[in-house]
């Protein structure tokens, strides 16, 4: 497929229809300062937007760079093979009535796939999408209007909803925005495609990302690893829930690791930032834009309020954000400028004493930012400039520049309240390079997603599994004697029909023994398990009350001292979800997990078991005896082996019994087919 530069950053531009919307992409051309050619085609109007129209494409001049297609969706196929045939960069499919309504219109997938074929290997935006604004250069295939200006350098952001994408160029935060490019159903060109090329323009900064579902795992997997590279930080808010992951209910594992867990999953993996709302996005961005990512999540607060010194530290109670104490020398510092009054610490109230006197509050904050913070954050909001002077706010901007000097360390303005913080100021904070935070919850959640931005890695590449047609439940026996050929620990086991069978089972095995029904997958609910039976009686009358003939007899596996799940759920968006978690009758109680994409190496399973609020009862907990690790992790391993072994949907061990010196899986589920 042909790249995306001419597609993005267009010398000509072709305007195909005659609806306002189409004369709107020539006026918001023309206002943001394009100096490109503009071309328009239609087969009837003299002119639209003030340009003058030619009647078919082959009269035009030549091959637009990009076009922008705003006729019905039988007529875009059409028009899509013309651009095509003749050489066009790359198009924008502006109707809807394709894919996104399936069910709706019959024929909408038909059309998607016949659009394909007609753009052969011209790029496609959408369709189902309003197209891309470039504020660098001025072309705006955007049907309209916006409110984004022309800048030299700035982040870029790719959003599925056009809708939400127009919001974000209303954001009055200070936000320089380079590109902005809608997907819409991702038909060809998706988020991870047009990401990568957008990261070969040395003039975005960091890009942020609006997902309603991944294009493509290897696709956005590469887009990673390219911004990896290229050393530009990369933002995502995820929303939806795949409902396919969702559907399956047999195991406890498929409720946890929903479609959500995997895009998390995923966005960890990858090395990019998730944030919860489309504020902490553009706060982020701010972040990342200014000053690149955070080192670390420890925060020096500088405020002239007590209130504010509390509220700030409440707000971060819960999430990363961490305030150092003070050292002994900053301590001094802070004394010689502040005097003897101030109680010191971070956050730190230096009270209005020296309010005003640059020299004093730049000592004050470079002083704050000599310890182990990774970020300043100076909390200000600004007055109303319609009623009131700013002269003396402007001051403290003056003492943070200074500060910032002297310390080498980046300093962020943070208003409580995200309208406290003009427009105007803003933008000039930008440009020397201190961060404006609008908001509190958006400044903590913003600081937290720029210090936890991990990398892509390399050598062990996701993996993409086949989808799985009609899958099959297997049996609690034959899905041990599955996962024990992978390494899993299992107790003496054996199957029996009849109480008589069952009992003569358990005096082999030995007792005590566990005594479970066959064919349940929910066998607890349905009262079909009975634990440490000590006799042939027991087993009989357990047997007995049963509302199944056929038992599985085994070795009752005593001396546990924690309870884990482990299971691996096919996410159809994001692969293979390997989610562990507390266990037993715990899962639902404490919703304790921690997800992960396979494969995953024995380290990942270490650092995501210390990751859990259950890791204290793991390591041993109020002088009860540790858990032997390693076993739990070759438990783990095992069940990673089945599950890249071959077709699967779910796999689940719950509880994995853990124990000083073993991880035995007293039960297994597990739901596998024949490839799609």
């Amino acid at each position: 497929m042909a790249a995306l530069e001419r597609l993005l950053a267009p010398k000509s531009i072709a305007v195909i229809g005659g609806g306002t919307w189409c004369a709107n992409v020539i006026g918001e051309c023309r206002k943001s300062g394009y100096d490109g050619k503009l071309w328009v085609v239609h087969p009837s109007k003299p002119e639209i937007g003030g340009c003058a129209a030619v009647t078919s494409l082959a009269d035009l001049p030549g091959p637009p760079d990009a076009a922008f297609v705003g006729v019905n969706r039988h007529l875009t196929i059409d028009i899509i093979r013309e651009l095509s045939a003749a050489g066009a960069g790359g198009a924008v499919c502006f109707a809807s009535g394709f894919s996104e309504a399936a069910e709706e219109l019959a024929d909408g997938s038909d059309l998607q796939s016949e659009l394909l074929i007609a753009a052969g290997h011209m790029p496609i935006l959408g369709p189902n999408c309003y197209g891309f604004i470039n504020a660098l250069d001025g072309a705006a295939l955007w049907p309209d209007q916006h409110g984004l200006v022309k800048v030299p350098r700035g982040v870029a952001i790719i959003a599925q909803s056009s809708n939400i994408a127009l919001n974000l160029t209303m954001q009055a935060r200070g936000l320089p925005i380079a590109y902005l490019v809608t997907v819409g159903n991702q038909a060809q060109v998706g988020l991870s495609r047009v990401g990568q090329a957008l990261l070969d323009d040395p003039r975005a900064t960091a890009i942020g990302l609006h997902i309603e579902g991944i294009d493509d795992l290897a696709a956005f997997e590469a887009f990673a690893l390219k911004a990896q590279a290229c050393g530009k930080p990369v933002v995502a808010l995820k929303i939806g829930r795949s409902a396919q992951a969702m559907a399956a209910t047999i195991s406890h594992t498929a409720s946890l690791a929903g479609s959500m867990a995997g895009a998390s999953a995923l966005l960890k993996r990858t090395g990019v930032a998730q944030v919860n709302s489309l504020p902490d996005l553009l706060e982020t961005l701010k972040i990342l834009h200014t000053v690149g990512r955070l080192s670390s999540a420890k925060v020096a607060s500088m405020s002239c309020s007590g209130g504010e010194a509390s509220l700030i530290a409440d707000t971060a109670t819960g999430s990363a954000v961490t305030f150092p104490a003070l050292t002994d020398d900053q301590k001094s510092k802070l004394m010689d400028a502040l005097g003897p009054k101030v109680a010191l610490a971070n956050p730190l109230d230096y009270h209005t004493y020296i309010w005003g006197d640059i020299d004093a509050m730049s000592r004050t904050f470079a002083a704050m930012m000599a310890g182990d913070a990774a970020l300043g954050i100076v909390v200000l909001d600004f007055p109303r400039t319609d009623r009131c002077a700013p002269d003396e706010w402007l001051k403290v901007i003056a003492a943070i520049e200074k500060a910032m000097t002297i310390s080498g360390k980046p300093i962020a303005v943070l208003s409580t309240l995200a309208e406290n913080l003009p427009e105007h100021v803003a933008n000039d904070l930008i440009s020397r390079r201190i961060v404006p935070l609008c908001g509190l919850d958006e400044a903590i959640a913003a600081i937290s997603a720029a210090s936890d931005m991990g990398t892509c890695r390399k050598q062990m590449p996701i993996h993409i599994p086949q989808p799985v047609r009609e899958p099959v439940l297997l049996s609690e026996h034959d899905a041990k004697q599955a996962l024990k050929h992978h390494g899993l620990w299992l107790p003496k086991n054996t199957l029996a029909d009849g109480s008589v069978k069952a009992a003569s089972a358990a005096s082999n095995i030995g007792f005590p023994v566990v005594l479970k029904g066959t064919g349940i997958a929910h066998k607890t609910e349905a009262n079909a398990v009975a634990l440490n039976l000590q006799s042939l009686e027991d087993v009989k009358r357990a047997a007995d009350k049963m509302p199944v003939d056929s038992f599985l007899v085994e070795e009752m596996v005593t001396d546990t001292l924690a309870e884990l799940l482990v299971g691996v759920v096919l996410d159809p968006a994001h692969g293979l979800v390997l989610t562990l978690a507390a266990g037993g009758i715990l899962t639902e109680l404490l919703q304790d997990r921690v997800s992960l994409l396979l494969p995953v190496s024995r380290e990942d399973v270490t650092s995501a078991l210390d990751g859990l609020k259950y890791a204290r009862v793991l390591q041993g907990y109020r002088g009860s005896a540790s858990c032997d690790l390693e076993a739990i992790v070759d438990a783990v391993m095992a069940v990673q082996s089945y599950a890249l072994s071959g077709p699967v949907a779910e796999v689940e061990i719950n509880p994995l019994l853990c124990g000083a010196d073993f991880a035995i899986a007293a039960d297994a589920l597990i739901k596998c087919g024949a490839p799609q």
